[in-house]
């Protein structure tokens, strides 16, 4: 008698494991409810995650990314532990820029077949973001869908929602010239420009996952996995003590079409180059794919992920808050008067 087929089995072998997922998230619970706080209403496994209304006097601010092409470095080196983290901080720092305090985070994973071993390390890497950020992970989808991805790749995208007051809130409306540009170190690529640092380093180079990187005592992979560090601590500290003119997370488009996004009409942001050293791995990139030099500007953070815009007067004190914080803060440019752009000197 020819066994029967059930709905669940016929899926299964349709390429989608709905059972491997339910099990690792059945299992990934206990550390997902170690993030929320007092404002999250119900548990994990509805449609939707809620989360209650700070109040009237607030804006909630939200943004969606994604960790991008660093996805297939991860896989290339067999290590999904950091990935999670980045896209959480990448999105804390998009939402910080308006002074927004982080609420809640959802993500999304697809795949062609779900890896249980995989998938377990990325939840952990966002549970760890969200526990470090104070940000409850409320929910999320992850999507088993055979033929969408090469065979052992996934997709990794994340959404936050925080909340700042409308007296608190940041715009970049308020900068003017002789206003001060002070730049926060990064802790390497973040989540931007590995479609080209993948083809210098792993084609024009030909170095392994595995391999020293040149220069430096870490392997290519412990630099190009480096976790997409968050300015919440560092940035709170400074908004404690004063009011700050505007904030720019330096991500995809660099330094020109980001720092180009807060300015006011009539002001332009001048960046030195020649006031922070430029990490190893940019230079590298840079020497060994025969990159321009604007176009490094235009494509990395090349050493500075974040950029805080003070009034001229407050720069000493900012800085000794910073310093405080644990940051290595540096003045980095100003802003004058012209069109609305970015002029990079030196």
């Amino acid at each position: 008698m020819k066994k029967k087929t059930t709905a669940a089995s016929a899926y299964a072998a349709a390429g989608v494991d709905i059972d491997t997922k339910m099990q690792v998230l059945r299992q990934a619970k206990k550390s997902i409810r170690r993030t929320f706080t007092k404002g999250v209403v119900g548990d994990i496994g509805s449609f939707g995650g809620l989360f209650q209304s700070p109040g009237k006097k607030h804006l909630l601010v939200s943004s969606t990314d994604g960790v991008g092409t660093k996805l297939k470095v991860a896989q290339m080196a067999g290590r999904h532990d950091t990935v999670g983290q980045d896209i959480v901080n990448h999105c804390v720092n998009d939402i910080l820029v308006q002074g927004a305090e982080p609420l809640f985070f959802l993500d999304y994973i697809g795949a062609s077949k779900m890896d249980a071993a995989v998938l377990g390390q990325v939840i952990e890497g966002l549970c760890k973001a969200c526990r470090e950020n104070g940000c409850a992970l409320i929910g999320g989808e992850t999507a088993e869908m055979p033929g969408s991805y090469p065979p052992g790749e996934y997709d990794l995208v994340g959404t936050i929602v925080g909340a700042v007051s409308w007296k608190q809130v940041i715009t970049g409306a308020g900068i003017r010239p002789e206003d001060v540009l002070i730049g926060l170190p990064s802790s390497g690529l973040h989540t931007n420009g590995y479609s080209l640092a993948r083809k210098v380093v792993f084609e024009t180079a030909g170095l392994a996952p595995d391999a020293r990187f040149p220069g430096l005592r870490k392997s290519v992979a412990d630099v190009l996995l480096a976790v997409h560090r968050s300015y919440l601590k560092p940035v709170r500290a400074l908004m404690r003590r004063m009011k700050i003119r505007g904030m720019v997370h330096i991500t995809g488009g660099g330094f020109p079409d980001n720092i180009v996004r807060i300015l006011p009409k009539n002001t332009c942001a001048v960046v030195d180059r020649g006031t922070w050293a430029v990490p190893p791995l940019f230079r590298f990139i840079q020497q060994k794919g025969e990159v321009s030099r604007d176009e490094m500007y235009r494509v990395f953070n090349m050493g500075i992920g974040f950029v805080i815009v003070v009034r001229e007067e407050r720069v000493v004190e900012a800085l000794e808050v910073l310093k405080g914080a644990g940051e290595k803060p540096v003045v980095i440019g100003w802003i004058e008067r012209g069109a609305p752009g970015v002029r990079m000197v030196n």
